[in-house]
Parts: C-alpha cells; sequence; structure tokens
C-alpha cells in the first residue's frame, strides 16, 4: 500500500508539473494576444550620417534607396533652399555659407559620404522637379521627377554616369498613355522578373509596370483594379463612400517577395494591395481622418525573408508606422514632429538595409536624412513610442 502511495503521489506531482506547464504556455500565449504583441524596435542614431564637406545643404530631399553594399542613396532639390540658406552662391559671395549639395548623394554604411552628383547634362532631360531614387543589384539608380514636365524615367550608373531614359517630357501624358507618364514618385524594382513598378503618380492616376530593359509598359491599373481615368475627385473627404480611382499622389508601387505590390494612395489614406498582374486583393485604412497632404507616403519591407513587418512613412502626423504585413494590422508607431533627431517634419521616404535598419528623409522644410538603428523585437507596450531617443548605457 505504501508502494501504491508513492506512486499516485508521483503522478499526481506530474500531473500537478504538467498543468502548471500548460498554464505557463497558456498565459504565454494570452500575453502574445492582449497587448504583448511583438513588433521590431528602433532607435535613432543622432551621429548619422557624418557632415558634409564644402559648405553643403540639402534642400527638400524627397528619396532614400539603399544598395546590395548597405550604401544609402538620397535625392534632393538644391533649388528648394531659401536665398538666406545659400548666401555663398551669390556673386560676389554674400558670406562663406552656404552652397547647395548635389541632387544625389551616396553614403556608406557609416555615414561618411562616398560621392555626390547629378543635374542637368548632355543626352538627358534632367526632372524638373527630381523624386524619388532607387538602387539597383548593378550598380544603377532610377530616379523619376515630378515637375510640371516631367514624363520620364532616368538611370544612372552610381557614378553618376547616364545610362538610359525611359518616357520624355510631355506634360499631357494621360493614365491610360503608354508611351510615357506624367509626375513619377517613384520606381521599384522586381528584378527576378526585369520589370520596375512605377508610382505614375503626380499627374496619373496609376500603377504601370515597365521592362526594366526596354522601358515599355507592359500593364497598368488603377485602384481596385479598375481601368484609371483623369478625373478630378476633389478634396478628400473621409466620410465619403472610399474613392473608387487613386488620387494624386499615387506615392509609392513596392512589391514583396510572395508576388503582391502594395500601393501608396497617399491622399486617400490608403493603402492597396495587389499580384503583380494587377488583381486586386485588399486594403487598409491608415488615421483615416488625416486632411492635408494623407497619411500614407512611402512603404519599406523588414528584411527578413517573409517580410513580415512593414513600415509606413507617415509625413503628416510625423511618424513611422509599424505593420503587420500579412494582415495589414498597426502594430506600433514611432516618431513625433520636431526638429530634433528622432523626430520629423514632413517624412517622406523610406528604405531598410541588409540589417533591418530604417534610413527616413524629410521634405519641405524637414531637408535631412535620418538613421534608425533596428534592436530587435521587443513587446509593444503603447500605440506610439513617441521619439525613439538611443537607451542610456552606463560607461563606469
Amino acid at each position: 500500500m505504501k508502494r501504491n502511495v508513492i506512486i499516485g503521489g508521483s503522478l499526481l506531482a506530474l500531473v500537478v508539473t504538467l498543468g502548471v506547464g500548460q498554464n505557463l504556455l497558456q498565459r504565454s500565449v494570452d500575453a502574445q494576444t492582449n497587448g504583448k504583441v511583438q513588433a521590431p524596435r528602433f532607435e535613432v542614431d543622432p551621429m548619422w550620417p557624418k557632415p558634409m564637406p564644402n559648405h553643403w545643404l540639402l534642400g527638400n530631399t524627397i528619396g532614400v534607396g539603399v544598395d546590395n553594399q548597405d550604401h544609402v542613396y538620397i535625392i534632393h532639390r538644391g533649388p528648394s533652399l531659401e536665398a538666406k540658406e545659400v548666401y555663398a552662391t551669390e556673386n560676389p559671395p554674400a558670406s562663406e555659407c552656404c552652397i547647395p549639395a548635389p541632387p544625389v548623394l551616396e553614403f556608406d554604411s557609416e555615414g561618411n559620404l562616398v560621392k555626390a552628383w547629378g543635374g542637368p547634362g548632355e543626352g538627358y532631360d534632367w526632372p524638373g522637379s527630381n523624386h524619388g531614387i532607387t538602387p539597383d543589384s548593378k550598380g544603377n539608380v532610377w530616379i523619376g521627377g515630378n515637375g510640371p514636365d516631367d514624363g520620364h524615367i532616368l538611370v544612372f550608373t552610381r557614378e553618376g554616369k547616364f545610362v538610359k531614359q525611359f518616357g520624355f517630357p510631355y506634360a499631357s501624358a494621360g493614365s491610360n498613355d503608354m508611351w510615357a507618364f506624367n509626375k513619377v514618385a517613384k520606381i521599384s524594382l522586381d528584378e527576378q522578373a526585369n520589370e520596375a513598378y512605377v508610382a505614375d503618380g503626380y499627374g496619373n492616376h496609376r500603377v504601370a509596370v515597365i521592362d526594366m530593359a526596354t522601358g515599355k509598359i507592359k500593364r497598368y491599373w488603377g485602384a481596385y483594379a479598375n481601368k484609371p481615368d483623369d478625373e478630378n475627385l476633389g478634396r478628400y473627404n473621409p466620410t465619403a463612400p472610399p474613392a473608387k480611382q487613386f488620387r494624386n499622389p499615387v506615392h509609392c508601387a513596392v512589391p514583396s517577395n510572395d508576388g503582391l505590390v502594395y500601393v501608396c494612395d497617399r491622399p486617400n489614406d490608403r493603402i492597396q494591395v495587389f499580384t503583380k498582374d494587377g488583381k486586386f486583393q485588399k486594403e487598409t485604412f491608415v488615421a483615416k481622418t488625416t486632411l492635408g497632404d494623407g497619411s500614407v507616403w512611402d512603404i519599406a519591407f523588414s528584411r527578413d525573408p517573409q517580410q513580415k513587418y512593414f513600415y509606413l512613412a507617415d509625413g503628416a502626423n510625423e511618424k513611422i508606422r509599424v505593420f503587420d504585413r500579412q494582415s495589414l494590422t498597426e502594430l506600433t508607431s514611432f516618431g513625433d514632429g520636431g526638429r530634433q533627431p528622432g523626430q520629423f517634419y514632413a517624412v517622406h521616404s523610406i528604405a531598410t538595409d541588409s540589417k533591418g535598419n530604417l534610413y527616413t528623409t524629410e521634405t519641405y522644410r524637414g531637408q535631412r536624412l535620418q538613421k534608425f538603428v533596428y534592436k530587435g523585437l521587443a513587446a509593444v507596450a503603447k500605440p506610439n513610442q513617441g521619439t525613439v531617443w538611443p537607451t542610456k548605457t552606463s560607461t563606469h
């Protein structure tokens, strides 16, 4: 009987232990589903990039991309600088400082300036208002433009040598034009398919897919996969039924690894998702009552193979929003309006490097490039993290 009591006690202890283990496991699962969601965490690097030479300043900084060496490319508009910012350009110079930097700048991963170039030249039409920059794996960069006559795309080597031009200055190209564009916001690449996705953009109301070698437009579509038209939809009204077409600008069209395309319908405050052949899949609205410039400016994916997350630049609400990509659920956000590192004024474009770090640029008077260092996954404690200043560490 004593032996049976011992065995029974052991079994009871085992059952209790299993029960405790299952309870802890369930509590862990519950924690994941009751506000303890994991999301990527970032901290601003206030020392990146390093100061530029030659008294150079950035104007509206309206494009950022990262190449396969983790070099960061930006494009900006020198003419947007105010007269008092560029006294040194007067004849004679009104002061020692400053002058606009060349339009395209390349930085290495440490924040050192590697190259700077760009502007009008022989054999191509430099955009009246450059907009967006995307490096490819062959050492080239792709540039759009949203000036009054910008109906084209330019490709240069990373050294600034002209490679080719698709389209041409053509102010009246429509949303069903097969030969030119109308104020391209951004070009995103699917190099495996030899295709480029054009957010076309500030004049047109469409996504256009082109052959990367020839520039031939292969297919295009509007919101909900409708045939696009050029009707002026007027001011966005968040209480009205969703618009059946994109508003201007269609600000990004970014293909994912699993065959989807994420489109920034900026002033409509929405992201629409399509297959690569233009079939509408789903949409989500972001801060739907945002007026003015809209909430959906640019998208970059996390660098894991599944691209589990994407990051949305919201230039009107001055933050970066972190989404679960499959469910289109916003997990958290960071940033706030301001001039200090980690804050934003018109955060415009966003890109990730191979380590998962984020790079952002700011237009209007923001005029800068910032780096946000990836710090791994962390439990989401609050909807907005505010300014993600570096964590203090003791040196003693």
